[in-house]
């Protein structure tokens, strides 16, 4: 998706409440001209065929655009936080062994990145660990080159006296997560204060916006998001989350309320 779209889809949850239903109004009004000064209706309809907003498909004169589930799914960078945080975990660990010769190192390449973009943890480098079912990975890896004596997926729980915490700190570099949730919430802090009434004010919050957006993803993306159950202490991705909400909501008030004066 190109970044534009992208940030137009960002600034749809900036106009809900409590980033649950967002809307985008009136769209030929000025709120269209602080946005993007041309192509705004192309991307509106590309966003549409894509099934990422959406309207009254019954009423030609509605002009409320909403996110879809799976819009806001996207602009959240592809999970859902709180649902994420809020699954059920049955004490389970899932375990990916692999021994995969040097001659089939794009393999090995292959399903390293496969695991990292996946948010597994990394034990050992051909230790890996979830605390989700790998039905998918069953799967994806059985139709895979990778010889199967070579691979094996296991359902497993400590059993020398190792605790779930000391896998999560293995697993994971919840100190690199927590930087990166930290350099967001300055950039929360940062969020342009007042009225939107200029051009000048309109491009502050525009940009604010778009260095906010990346911030999160960034956090996001290398965060696992693992159940409650499983979180280290010290951990910030919930209570960033919470400033994020408040912050969307402040932020949403001031692009409803835009006028030039």
């Amino acid at each position: 998706m190109k970044p534009k779209s992208e940030e137009l889809l960002n600034m749809l949850l900036f106009t809900a409440d409590m980033m649950l239903q967002p809307t985008f109004r009136n769209l030929n009004q000025s709120y269209e001209g602080w946005l993007y000064r041309e192509g705004l209706m192309r991307r509106v309809k590309r966003l549409e065929k894509a099934e990422l907003i959406e309207r009254d498909s019954l009423s030609e004169d509605d002009r409320i655009f909403r996110l879809t589930a799976a819009g806001r799914i996207r602009v959240l960078g592809g999970r859902d936080p709180e649902e994420r945080w809020n699954r059920k975990w049955d004490g389970s660990w899932r375990m990916i062994l692999f021994d995969i010769p040097n001659t089939q190192n794009s393999e090995r390449v292959k399903l390293w990145r496969y695991l990292r973009n996946h948010h597994f943890g990394c034990l050992q480098n051909s230790v890996w660990t979830t605390p989700d079912p790998l039905q998918q990975e069953e799967e994806i890896l059985a139709d895979g080159k990778v010889n199967a004596g070579s691979l094996l997926l296991l359902d497993a729980r400590p059993c020398a006296g190792e605790s779930d915490g000391e896998i999560v700190d293995t697993a994971w570099d919840f100190d690199r997560i927590n930087e990166r949730y930290r350099k967001l919430e300055s950039i929360l802090k940062q969020r342009p204060k007042g009225g939107i009434t200029s051009e000048a004010s309109s491009d502050q919050m525009r940009e604010w916006a778009r260095d906010e957006h990346h911030a999160w993803l960034d956090a996001v993306q290398g965060d696992p998001l693992l159940p409650k159950t499983l979180h280290p202490k010290g951990y910030l991705g919930p209570k960033t989350w919470q400033k994020r909400k408040t912050e969307f909501a402040a932020a949403g008030s001031q692009i409803r309320k835009f006028t030039i004066e």
